[in-house]
């Protein structure tokens, strides 16, 4: 048995597979031409670059994707400058659209305006049912072992049982997807594909500095713990020094440039990502799925899609 090809909208790639858009610069061009190239949608995370740092990205992607797969783009609607990010990513002629940390109405306006199928991260069927009444394209199903900002305490087999056959587009399973087994088991619960993140933030082409990736190779079942995020959302990473600074209520403060419509303010939350994509980790939030200490190496990404269409076949 193959892995089947994934529909949505008017784009059609071999396999079922989208690469999870991580900021901050960990899913760039090169990851998302990368996974393209592989035969998946590949996904370049916007939130917190320029419209002119997105837009290099996306032509990078697309060169190193030699015209194969497709190209997404993620901006968190809690992002300040949300709107201007992806109505310029959509300019610039990218093949789909994604959106989560928040609801945006708009976007399927613009989505309609550019031509650009646009997906809407989910985490309950109320929400889906909106999405689909909206005109998304397809929904991602994120249940609580997703790493990064989460929008449910729940796990993805319930809210998959949920969501599956109340909606008629595409529904996207994420969470703690790291093997072919893992795809063969999103697909038989009606899902018609998957979203990993993880997976690819631990490839050789991601944006992640050799210390954050190392510190996934380190990591232990215990060590995925949830961080409660200025965004407003809880958040899962990898427990850490600078975790435990958050805890203690330790952490310096840093001059805010205002990326976030809302903020708490309690620790600046780009700083912290971005310290961790440079391998500062003392001062950086190292976000990671539930799944993450299952990870063993770092590949490249078609060595990651042969073993995961290997691992598919074999279960």
């Amino acid at each position: 048995m193959n892995l089947p090809p994934l529909q949505i909208g008017k784009i059609r790639v071999p396999y079922p597979i989208i690469q999870g858009g991580m900021a901050i610069r960990i899913s760039n061009g090169n990851l998302a031409g990368a996974v393209a190239r592989a035969g998946g949608i590949g996904v370049i995370a916007g939130t917190a670059l320029s419209e002119r740092e997105l837009v290099e990205e996306i032509e990078k992607a697309r060169e190193i994707s030699n015209s194969s797969g497709a190209i997404g783009v993620n901006v968190l609607f809690a992002a300040s400058n949300f709107v201007n990010l992806i109505k310029t990513a959509m300019k610039a002629g990218i093949d789909i659209a994604f959106s989560g940390a928040g609801f945006s109405r708009d976007i399927f306006q613009w989505g309609k305006e550019y031509d650009v199928p646009v997906v809407s991260l989910v985490s309950s069927l109320r929400v889906a049912r909106l999405a689909e009444k909206m005109g998304a394209a397809a929904v991602v199903v994120e249940g609580k072992e997703a790493g990064g900002h989460l929008g449910t305490d729940r796990p993805l087999k319930d809210i998959l049982a949920e969501i599956v056959g109340q909606i008629k587009i595409p529904v996207i399973a994420a969470g703690g997807i790291i093997t072919g087994k893992d795809i063969k088991w999103a697909l038989e619960q009606g899902a018609s594909g998957v979203q990993m993140g993880t997976r690819f933030a631990a490839s050789e082409e991601s944006g992640a500095s050799q210390q954050f990736k190392q510190a996934y190779l380190n990591a232990q079942e215990q060590d995925s713990i949830l961080i409660d995020s200025p965004v407003g959302l809880p958040g899962r990473a990898l427990k850490s020094l600078f975790t435990e600074k958050l805890a203690s209520g330790n952490v310096p403060a840093t001059t805010c440039e205002k990326c976030l419509k809302k903020c708490s303010r309690r620790f600046c939350i780009k700083a912290a990502l971005e310290n961790a994509q440079k391998g500062i980790l003392q001062n950086g939030l190292v976000f990671a799925g539930e799944k993450v200490h299952q990870i063993k190496e770092i590949l490249p990404v078609n060595k990651i899609f042969n073993n995961l269409i290997k691992e598919f076949q074999q279960a």
